[in-house]
């Protein structure tokens, strides 16, 4: 199933659909980040702050026992980020983001949510890197470097490689264990602690990526984006549909008029989107969702102006 009819994606069109997706970009996020650079997410830095007592929701790790046994009040210890901060993108393309029947595909939203982190991330001499995986071969890698040129040419890199993999969707195969060697990716070689995003709409079983993920997260603050189409969540009732599978190239026929089919379809999905949020929290990494058929950039404004809030709320008490 593909994007309806008048559904342009983000990545048509070449350098000119990069500019107006990256004009669209600045204009909604700037000065989401004015001020001090304390890093996107609330998570570790390398210097000491103050402690404040400890609230539900709270790492445990960043636990400040001298402070609380002194007071008897469990307290957690505040950090201050790097002024300059890495960040590595894991932007996975696997086949299965050739699909969407809202106002994108959710490989457009894959593009989308780069740009968005790289505006975010690459101001302040900041340096971008990423490990992008096409599904059907080995990673790309681009090297963390600073300035908005570089960020520019990880984009294009992107948009190519999304280009290049939707012009053979068919017959095309994912690899049995795509997304964990991707996550690995990012902590080999060893980095200097900073902020890892892994991009991709989580398909692969949990027991195949978690581990890599609480692996990266015991080092570098991480963010999870997850895109989804609604088809993933609950099927239509619109009679028999013919569905290509774009990991195998198969044809299927399903009845999707048939209620139980839908009922359990949706209980599976929502099943899978459990245990997708349950390995990320026991990762103890940040999460958001991005949608084929809502406002992505408002989900992700809102996302890191909670992000924000919560920080200066706790670093206030």
């Amino acid at each position: 199933m593909t994007a309806p009819t008048g559904t342009q994606p983000v990545g048509a069109g070449g350098e000119a659909a990069l500019r107006r997706l990256q004009l669209l970009v600045n204009r909604r996020l700037d000065g989401l980040l004015q001020g001090d650079y304390l890093g996107l997410l609330p998570g570790p830095g390398s210097e000491a702050g103050e402690s404040r007592e400890y609230r539900a929701g709270d790492d445990v790790r960043r636990m400040d026992w001298p402070v609380t046994a002194r007071t008897t009040v469990p307290h957690v210890r505040l950090t201050v980020a790097d002024r300059e901060l890495e960040t590595w993108l894991g932007i996975d393309l696997s086949p299965s983001l050739d699909f969407g029947t809202a106002r994108l595909l959710k490989r457009d939203l894959v593009l989308a949510a780069t740009a968005a982190m790289t505006h975010l991330t690459v101001r302040g001499g900041n340096r971008v890197g990423a490990v992008i995986s096409p599904g059907d071969g080995e990673p790309v890698r681009r090297p963390a470097r600073p300035g908005r040129r570089e960020a520019q040419g990880l984009l294009r890199t992107v948009s190519r490689l999304i280009d290049d993999g939707a012009g053979r969707t068919r017959g095309r195969q994912r690899a049995a264990d795509s997304l964990g060697p991707l996550i690995a990716a990012l902590n080999s070689p060893p980095r200097r602690r900073g902020l890892a995003v892994v991009i991709s709409d989580f398909l692969d079983p949990p027991e195949r990526w978690a581990w890599p993920l609480r692996k990266l997260a015991t080092r570098h603050e991480v963010l999870v984006i997850e895109v989804l189409d609604p088809c993933e969540l609950e099927l239509p009732d619109a009679g028999v549909l013919e569905l290509l599978d774009p990991e195998t190239g198969i044809l299927h026929e399903v009845q999707t008029g048939d209620r139980g089919l839908r009922r359990r379809y949706a209980d599976a999905a929502a099943r899978q989107r459990e245990l997708v949020a349950d390995a990320v929290r026991t990762a103890g990494a940040r999460q958001v969702r991005l949608r084929t058929d809502s406002d992505w950039l408002l989900d992700l404004v809102r996302f890191v102006a909670a992000q924000r809030h919560r920080r200066t709320r706790g670093g206030s008490r």
